[in-house]
């Protein structure tokens, strides 16, 4: 019988951080490490001599193939970008040795440790017609370059079975089978799937995605530009779905989401094409967006966020969300 780690997710320490990789980085001499925050994966800020940084800390799942997919995809992109008008990218820091990456042993296993630049700017939360016209112009630029990066290696896809047959998989697994959600759930995930084969969705623009294309991920501004970062969940996909995650911001007044939309919608199509095929389809990917974050919060209760937030209340909104979606009649 083999031994279970002792942590399902530990926070390493930040002065152990500091042990083991300020020698790695030709960065100057460090003068802080402050755990900054925790979200899918851990962030820390990093204050030397010569400046200021971030530190990703990736959870244990995400593997040595996955970070190197991430990173080849900026730096082919970090290059693309040279002279784009609108677009940057938040880049990772060499190694001396001109690596990337560097593999801890936490508690639980093997954990990837990243160095970013800090992104210095402004978070623009899109409120505003000229700021969406602006952010779609930057959007459609960076779906420009990926349509002119050349990435080799294996890498899944954000297609139906990511977004609808694995989530839906977790979450009936987590509630059970004879919970009285679960027809309903079986139900919706089918006859969304359906419905995206009644949209021609082989006829939409699939290519590289952001994949996670919300909130200040995106939306820190410099000046003229827009600075994405956070590649995690980047690979081909339609290029709908990235967009469906910005028609969706919390922050926009729901009176102003339709025009500052139609804004946003016509600062894309002055960089590249965006046909009505694939703007009715956004509407759709917001929805199968929801099904993957449910099973997405499913994913982290047991090493993360703990059961008692995820129980009848959040399955029952989640339920409400869908019926009102009219998927199902």
């Amino acid at each position: 019988m083999s031994i279970q780690p002792t942590a399902l997710r530990s926070v390493l320490n930040p002065r152990y951080l500091e042990s083991a990789l300020s020698n790695q980085y030709d960065i100057g001499t460090w003068e802080e490490c402050l755990f900054w925050l925790r979200g899918l994966n851990d962030t820390y800020r990093v204050r030397t001599s010569s400046g200021m940084y971030i530190l990703r800390i990736y959870r244990t799942e995400i593997t040595e193939a996955d970070v190197q997919y991430e990173l080849s995809l900026l730096s082919q992109l970090k290059n693309v970008l040279g002279s784009a008008e609108h677009t940057d990218i938040g880049e990772y820091i060499e190694k001396k040795d001109h690596t990337g990456y560097t593999v801890l042993e936490a508690a639980e296993g093997k954990r990837v440790a990243v160095m970013f630049r800090y992104i210095e700017g402004t978070e623009n939360n899109l409120e505003d017609e000229e700021s969406c016209y602006a952010f779609g112009q930057s959007a459609a630029e960076l779906h420009e370059a990926m349509d002119q990066v050349n990435m080799e290696l294996p890498r899944y896809e954000l297609d139906l079975k990511l977004l609808i047959d694995e989530p839906l998989e977790r979450i009936i697994h987590y509630i059970g089978e004879n919970n009285e959600a679960a027809a309903f759930l079986h139900t919706f995930a089918t006859t969304l799937k359906e419905r995206f084969v009644a949209t021609s969705r082989q006829d939409l623009d699939f290519g590289l995605c952001h994949g996670d294309m919300h909130g200040n991920n995106n939306v820190f501004q410099q000046e003229h530009q827009f600075i994405h970062y956070d590649f995690e969940w980047a690979a081909k996909g339609w290029r709908a779905y990235d967009l469906a995650q910005v028609k969706v911001r919390k922050r926009q007044s729901e009176e102003r989401k339709a025009v500052l939309w139609d804004a946003l919608m016509a600062g894309y199509r002055s960089v590249r094409s965006f046909s009505a095929e694939d703007e009715q389809a956004v509407d759709l990917f917001i929805v199968a967006r929801r099904f993957w974050v449910m099973g997405l919060d499913v994913a982290f209760i047991e090493s993360d966020t703990g059961a008692l937030d995820y129980g009848s209340d959040w399955l029952d909104s989640f339920v409400e969300e869908f019926r009102e979606a009219d998927i199902v009649s």
